[in-house]
């Protein structure tokens, strides 16, 4: 039921559970760039860049800044402002001598491990409490939101 008295549609009651995960996140997130000195675009920038790593994926500049929806300016500040701090590094592709890449350092690594692994801990031990076929259901939910958001 909403405040006045209508009932919400189905599955409302998990999409504000939703937007609530997601909050308490986005403060997880804020805690670390504020502790470490950064703008939580440096943190999204981290994470697009280790998430790419994990996939394989070299990452430039222009490549980051697209999927950060920066322009080239925004972009070359922030690739100059993590690698002041020793966030990353450039680097020459590994495929093509070329191009350069930017790659994050191992401290970052240690700094994101400090904060965040706790939270990664708990949500992994959580997640044991699941069969396969409810982790099946969870990781499925959970790629439909993403690309839900990621929509026009």
């Amino acid at each position: 039921m909403t405040g006045a008295g209508r009932e919400e549609p189905a599955g409302m009651e998990t999409v504000h559970l939703l937007r609530a995960v997601v909050v308490e996140l986005g403060s997880h997130s804020a805690r670390f760039a504020r502790d470490n000195g950064m703008h939580p675009t440096d943190v999204r920038a981290l994470i697009a860049l280790l998430d790419a790593a994990r996939a394989g994926r070299e990452t430039t500049a222009g490549q980051l800044g697209a999927a950060l929806g920066l322009n080239s300016a925004g972009t070359t500040a922030l690739v100059d402002r993590l690698e002041r701090a020793g966030h990353v590094r450039r680097v020459r592709g590994a495929r093509d001598r070329r191009k350069v890449t930017v790659e994050v350092d191992e401290r970052a690594v240690a700094l994101g491990t400090a904060h965040f692994g706790p939270l990664i801990g708990r949500t992994v031990e959580l997640l044991r409490g699941y069969d396969e076929r409810e982790l099946a259901a969870i990781k499925s939910f959970l790629t439909g939101v993403r690309d839900a958001a990621a929509g026009p």
